[in-house]
């Protein structure tokens, strides 16, 4: 452990220059009291790395000193592929592991490229996640994780909302983790086809002791394009009917979103009298159909199904409870 930090300690002032010993106990997590010992060590070793005082002082190696123990760990290699991604590597527990081969890249790439890296970093960034949406709570990722790099099956406590909510037993063979919009899908084998499955659903995780063989041709990529394209079709016989005031229809795209927008659009029927106009909006579920329209207030009325309209209605009538008239 020591030695991975002493090396990390010295990337980092081979890769950033002077820094002083609060930044680097930061970046490596450590006490300040601790890299003044890293410090000494490195210097006992034949590093020639020196300290200066003052306000803008701190450590620095020799000009001219480069290492060229940049040899990346197994583990720092798998970490590769999250590189961009620091909040998802934290939540698969390869934040060290990224942040340890960012620092081995870096020492090893010829100046210009090391500068052009930089530059790309101080100018893109990735945020996956949406907008006004904190990230799911996954406490079982790391469990699904470790099935899914060993082949091994697990027993879950599903939460599902569909086609009866509810909660059920599921023995999964994990096949991929996809990381969409900020929300974590499990892939896992089925009886006839791959099945989806939202991590944050998982209620209880058991891994079971028995390992499976991986579908032969098994494209992680490629299945979960064509789940995205069949999810996005909408189907006729899973849609809402809605009518939607003028304000309704200019307001779908920001408040259902794009997919539901462009279904709705696509099936708007003339304006009647009054300048409402009737759509279909695609369906996934009763409660995360509600949960949409609700958003619309009183700029939309649910036709059917006859589910969601009686879901709406007693949503309504509870939320008319919490708000009741003033006397007088």
């Amino acid at each position: 452990m020591r030695a991975s930090r002493l090396l990390s300690l010295l990337l980092l002032l081979q890769n950033r220059g002077r820094m002083s010993a609060t930044q680097l106990a930061a970046e490596l997590g450590v006490t300040t009291r601790t890299i003044y010992r890293d410090v000494e060590a490195l210097a006992a070793a034949g590093v020639p790395v020196y300290a200066e005082h003052g306000p803008t002082g701190g450590y620095q190696l020799m000009d001219g000193y480069r290492t060229r123990l940049t040899g990346l760990t197994a583990e720092e290699a798998e970490s590769l592929f999250l590189t961009g991604l620091p909040q998802p590597a934290a939540e698969l527990g390869l934040g060290a592991q990224v942040a340890a081969a960012e620092l081995k890249l870096m020492a090893a790439l010829p100046t210009p490229y090391r500068d052009a890296s930089v530059r790309i970093r101080q100018r893109f960034h990735l945020d996956t996640p949406g907008w006004y949406r904190e990230p799911d709570r996954v406490p079982h990722l790391l469990a699904v994780a470790e099935a899914l790099w060993r082949d091994q099956a697990v027993e879950v406590h599903y939460r599902r909302w569909s086609p009866e909510p509810g909660e059920v037993v599921r023995r999964l063979e994990p096949l991929g983790l996809v990381l969409k919009a900020g929300v974590w899908y499990l892939i896992a084998a089925g009886k006839d086809r791959p099945r989806t499955y939202r991590v944050s659903s998982i209620v209880s995780l058991r891994l079971l002791p028995e390992r499976f063989t991986r579908p032969a041709g098994f494209d992680l990529a490629e299945h979960w394009k064509a789940h995205v394209e069949r999810y996005e079709r909408a189907d006729d016989s899973a849609v809402a009917v809605v009518r939607l005031s003028p304000d309704g229809v200019a307001s779908l795209g920001d408040l259902l979103g794009p997919r539901a927008a462009r279904a709705a659009h696509a099936t708007l029927e003339p304006a009647e009298a009054d300048g409402w106009r009737r759509a279909a909006i695609p369906l996934e579920n009763v409660p995360h159909a509600a949960a949409g329209l609700l958003r619309l207030g009183a700029e939309v009325q649910v036709l059917g199904p006859p589910e969601l309209v009686e879901h709406m209605r007693a949503t309504i009538r509870a939320m008319a409870c919490l708000y009741p008239v003033a006397p007088g």
